[in-house]
This record gives C-alpha cells, sequence and structure tokens, in this order.
C-alpha cells in the first residue's frame, strides 16, 4: 500500500483543489490530507481563514476521494508527517515549501519521503487568495453550475 500525504487550508473548497486531490490520489492507494490548523493559518498568512478548522475538516473528510483526514499540529509541522510516515508528500503547485529544505528535514528525522508538486488548475480562476478578492461566490457558483458539477458528485 503507497501511502501519499497533502496538506493544505482548504478555506472556499474549489476545483483547484479537487484536482490536486485527484492527482495525489493517483500516486497511492490511500490519501491522507492534513488540515491547517486556524492558529497556523494566522501566522502565516497574517489572516484568519474565513472557515475555521472544524469546518473546513469536516468539509474536507466528506470527500469520497480522501480516506483520511486529520487536523495538523499546532506547534510542529512535521509531527504529523513523521506519525503518519507517509510514502509520497504531494505538495499545491503553489505552496511555498522549499521541496530541499523539507528533505533535509524529514532526513534529520529518519525519514525517507519523496515530494512531488501538484500541477495546478485553471490557477486564474482556481486559487483561493484570488476567490477572496474578487466575487467568490459568483465564482463558485459558476463551478457548481457548470464544468466541475459532475466531478463534485464523484469525487
Amino acid at each position: 500500500m503507497t501511502t501519499v500525504l497533502c496538506t493544505g487550508t482548504f478555506d472556499m473548497l474549489h476545483a483547484g483543489h479537487l484536482y490536486y486531490f485527484e492527482q495525489a490520489k493517483a500516486l497511492g492507494t490511500m490519501l491522507i490530507v492534513v488540515v491547517a490548523r486556524d492558529k497556523t493559518v494566522e501566522a502565516e498568512r497574517k489572516h484568519k481563514p474565513i472557515m475555521n478548522e472544524n469546518d473546513r475538516l469536516k468539509l474536507v473528510q466528506n470527500l469520497k476521494i480522501i480516506d483520511r483526514a486529520i487536523l495538523g499540529s499546532e506547534t510542529d509541522k512535521l509531527q504529523t508527517i513523521e506519525e503518519i510516515k507517509p510514502d509520497i508528500i504531494c505538495l499545491g503547485y503553489d505552496q511555498k515549501v522549499d521541496e530541499k529544505n523539507l528533505q533535509n528535514e524529514l532526513k534529520k528525522r529518519n525519514l525517507a519521503i519523496k515530494i512531488i508538486r501538484a500541477q495546478p488548475y485553471k490557477p486564474e480562476t482556481y486559487k483561493s487568495s484570488k476567490l477572496k478578492e474578487s466575487s467568490p461566490f459568483e465564482v463558485l457558483k459558476k463551478e457548481w453550475d457548470n464544468e466541475a458539477d459532475e466531478r463534485w458528485n464523484t469525487i
């Protein structure tokens, strides 16, 4: 069994996130998603997420493609990775993670994990920060009404 781990905030779940999960799931047999804690999001992005961590977790947990979803650690991001020991970490295309630095930190903890960077899905439209800047509900409604409707039902 190959375990793949994804991480993210997943505030305003959209088609870009679904594409990320689809790519990650294709890499293995079990997909585990770590949802960022509110405290972590605030520290890194300097603003609170729109939805709280428990609501974001529930949304992610209810996607059929995901085998398990959990909240990350509030103190040590690598602690969750250390506990799960995935075979692969799939990073989002826009996650601000230095892959070489992450690999070195994993090595220090005796973890040999493959790191793969996912490809974007229409980043000019489906990027959380862009959705927040414009009229996100209009974009998301269009998504539900059109192209992603069938994908949402199967994922």
